[in-house]
């Protein structure tokens, strides 16, 4: 059974999620706050010696409303005493980065709690899904038919989903693709069977995928397991590379998800998710029971 982290977690201060920065907005807003930091200086001493509006700082610092412009951005390096030639060009590029609009802005229409974003810079990404297949590994009629069962979406918003998460699986075989382990309880397969000839494509594809792509581990949590650590339903877990990004918890609800980030909340659910990719069925015999699916 799975054991507690010391300290568990109290109930998450989530920002709403349309206020949730991008992830190069908060590596870059770590970086500013960590120059005024090392210049000894709070945020009103800054604020004051640029004659700043009380908000301007904050907001630029908590990067979910703004990036700094280049001047502003000088401003700031030279207020803390940043002169260094190679660091201010790496602020600068971060700066960059930060302002850039990736693939998934164009799907903002439904896509709007910006969960893809940290998806794709994530070094590591383990999840727990007790209802769907992950969207990672879902055929485009599979996809589809989700979206549709949700009775919340037209269908010329689910076909943006479809093309997005298409677009979004591209992650899987890139170069630098992700670690992912996805752990799906034997009830997504099972669900399946009153639609055939979907099951047949969506039960293939994640066995092609799952034998095809080094970097993704597939595992079945079988019923007869009863409870298990993550009874509390779909988890996701992104790690990254970056000591700049601390790991990020997210939980899928019918709307927007829900964020933790907090070093106690990420043990916790840490925990929950190893709990469960214990009980489950090994890589190798999840595929076996998937084919038999097949076959049967």
């Amino acid at each position: 059974m799975i054991q507690r982290a010391p300290d568990h977690p109290a109930k998450a201060d989530v920002a709403p999620q349309k206020d949730r920065p991008s992830i190069e907005r908060r590596r870059f807003a770590a970086e500013l706050r960590s120059m005024r930091e090392a210049a000894g200086m709070t945020a009103e001493d800054a604020r004051l010696a640029l004659d700043w509006s009380s908000g301007r700082l904050n907001h630029i610092e908590g990067g979910r409303h703004s990036v700094p412009d280049v001047s502003a951005l000088k401003a700031l390096m030279d207020l803390y005493g940043v002169t260094d030639p190679a660091r201010r060009e790496s602020l600068l590029a971060l700066r960059k980065e930060a302002r850039q609009r990736p693939w998934w802005h164009d799907f903002e229409d439904v896509l709007d709690d910006g969960y893809v974003g940290f998806e794709a810079r994530a070094r590591r990404i383990s999840a727990f899904h007790p209802i769907v297949v992950h969207g990672l590994l879902q055929t485009p009629a599979y996809a589809a038919a989700s979206a549709r069962a949700s009775l919340a979406r037209t269908e010329e918003e689910i076909e943006r989903i479809v093309a997005a998460r298409m677009e979004r699986q591209k992650l899987l075989t890139r170069p630098d693709s992700p670690e992912f382990r996805c752990v799906l309880d034997e009830a997504v397969l099972l669900r399946l069977a009153v639609t055939p000839d979907l099951a047949r494509d969506q039960l293939r594809h994640l066995v092609d995928v799952a034998e095809a792509v080094n970097t993704v581990t597939l595992q079945v949590l079988p019923i007869g397991v009863g409870m298990h650590g993550c009874m509390h339903g779909s988890t996701v877990l992104l790690d990254y590379d970056d000591e700049r990004d601390p790991s990020l918890v997210y939980l899928e609800t019918r709307g927007r998800g829900t964020y933790l980030d907090s070093p106690a909340q990420v043990t916790d659910y840490r925990l929950a998710l190893d709990d469960v990719a214990a009980d489950a069925l090994s890589e190798g015999a999840s595929i076996d029971l998937i084919k038999s699916m097949i076959t049967n």
